[in-house]
């Protein structure tokens, strides 16, 4: 049986263990939609769980739930007195990784009203990176099963990973290929946090007929309690249930 992320940080306590992977999955959620800015939000609670199985890991002593340190810098930095004991992975590399990323996180990453070039997009993008970083160096550090069984987890944890759904000028398209058209509507309409009209999913999904496709493909969503197709406005809304669905079936799983 392939190990799985759990398996690997099975040393960390569930305190620290159970957020970071619920937050690591999250961030690769949100970046496969195409939602950057909560990848930046991700990301800083990354920082702030590892940031504390770190210290506990030097102190002797792992604190029983992640707290945010007064200033993630000075923090950081001390890790580096810990004693020749620990690895410079723990006590330098990924506390510099941290320091780069929660600065990011905090002082650009959020909000850019104004801007002639949003950086949101690229920021995610070094948000994903730093953060597969971090965490498939975690494995490396506290994995204690076989190293054939680490290095295959440690490179689908770095495995690239591609959004779904790209976006330019108002337009989208669904990435990958596979999706059928219901899945297509659904990843789409996923993407769209205030929804989007019938018009609009028709096109993005390179579906030629749009009567069809409301009678045929939405309103079957819509039956099925996954979209509230709104006739009357031509508008599509994705329901809880849709979104459950989108995020367990695996769609938004999308490598190269």
């Amino acid at each position: 049986m392939a190990e799985t992320l759990s398996d690997a940080l099975i040393t960390v306590p569930d305190g620290l263990r159970v957020p970071l992977i619920e937050q690591f999955t999250e961030l690769l959620s949100a970046y496969r939609r195409g939602d950057w800015e909560k990848v930046g939000l991700k990301a800083g609670k990354i920082c702030e769980i590892v940031y504390s199985v770190l210290a506990g890991h030097v102190a002797g002593s792992f604190p029983t739930s992640p707290s945010k340190p007064q200033n993630m810098v000075a923090a950081c930095t001390a890790l580096e007195q810990a004693g020749p004991s620990f690895s410079r992975s723990v006590r330098i590399q990924i506390p510099r990784i941290l320091i780069a990323t929660y600065e990011l996180r905090n002082n650009r990453a959020i909000g850019h009203v104004g801007s002639e070039v949003d950086p949101n997009h690229m920021d995610a993008e070094f948000f994903l990176r730093s953060c597969k970083w971090i965490v498939a160096e975690l494995v490396r550090v506290f994995d204690t099963t076989k190293p054939d069984a680490a290095k295959a987890l440690i490179d689908g944890i770095t495995e690239r990973t591609l959004p779904l759904i790209w976006e330019s000028d108002g337009k989208k398209r669904v990435l990958n290929p596979k999706l059928n058209h219901r899945e297509r509507a659904l990843a789409l309409t996923y993407s769209c946090q205030g929804g989007a009209t019938a018009k609009d999913i028709c096109s993005w999904a390179g579906y030629s007929n749009l009567s069809r496709y409301r009678n045929e493909i939405l309103s079957e969503l819509h039956r099925d309690a996954l979209i509230d197709f709104d006739t009357n406005n031509d508008r599509v809304l994705l329901l809880p249930s849709g979104a459950k669905f989108v995020e367990d079936s695996g769609i938004l799983n999308f490598s190269a």
